[in-house]
């Protein structure tokens, strides 16, 4: 696990570099979020918006007609209401290649969100580096003396809010083990001809979560495992943005079985 996106309802406003979080503080990360650091909320308006609220103007035909008590035949169409900028939590635990990739979205907008917090359980990781560089929080959790990260309790996941990614093409080549450079060798050894990133939900388990979205990456018949990695790295960082957009447009939707699909922003018709 690299990196790890989550939607956050307060804005989280630091002048602190980053935040330690004692060891035997083994609970919940995201109500520590909450409690230890200041929150404030931003308000983004427009002054187009503004004057839209006050007058409402529409183009008619010169055929339109009105009735005696002055009532449009034609219904007025009421605005929709604008959608809220997102807060997202980012957690990584190397070089953050994926939290950059989201972060430049947020800023050209392509992302209708803000990264408010980057959680890490290394504190000069290239990650957090490149977030302080940034001007945004940066909050340490230390590993545990027997080497697991504990950067949050997967139990506090469960309100599908929380996604990750995995570079293979899950179910397959995931589970305990199966991280970084192993996975990649082990999709060679197997002799499989598609690879592919999975962004997925976090549950209890690893690599169990509902998926989200994946994209495929073919497997050439001489591929070394770094060079796979890389191809599915870049398709990663694609597909990261793309369902970040989604998650912060409020663009998923839930199959009567559970399954997350995803709602086409050209075409809302259009699910995958």
């Amino acid at each position: 696990m690299e990196t790890q996106a989550a939607a956050l309802r307060p804005s989280l406003h630091s002048s602190l570099p980053w935040i330690q979080i004692p060891e035997n503080h083994l609970v919940s990360l995201l109500p520590k979020i909450r409690s230890r650091t200041r929150v404030s909320l931003r308000i983004h308006s427009s002054s187009s918006q503004a004057l839209l609220s006050k007058r409402n103007i529409q183009c008619r035909s010169s055929i339109e007609r009105r009735d005696r008590q002055g009532v449009s035949d034609v219904e007025e169409e009421k605005p929709k209401p604008k959608l809220r900028r997102k807060n997202l939590a980012v957690f990584v635990s190397g070089g953050g290649s994926n939290f950059r990739s989201i972060y430049e979205a947020t800023l050209d907008g392509s992302v209708h969100g803000d990264v408010v917090v980057l959680v890490t359980s290394k504190h000069d990781s290239g990650g957090a580096e490149y977030a302080r560089d940034k001007r945004i929080p940066v909050v340490v959790f230390p590993r545990r003396k027997d080497g697991q990260d504990v950067f949050f309790d997967r139990r506090s996941c469960l309100p599908k809010s929380h996604i990750e990614h995995h570079p293979s093409l899950l179910p397959a080549f995931g589970g305990k083990g199966y991280y970084g450079m192993k996975v990649h060798k082990a999709v060679i050894a197997s002799g499989a001809r598609y690879s592919g990133p999975t962004i997925h939900y976090v549950d209890e388990q690893y690599d169990t979560g509902r998926i989200l979205a994946q994209r495929v990456v073919p497997v050439l018949a001489n591929d070394t495992a770094e060079e796979l990695a890389a191809r599915v790295l870049h398709e990663e960082h694609k597909l990261y943005v793309e369902v970040a957009a989604a998650l912060c447009e409020e663009r998923i939707t839930w199959r009567e079985d559970g399954v997350p699909l995803i709602r086409s922003k050209e075409n809302p018709n259009d699910l995958f």
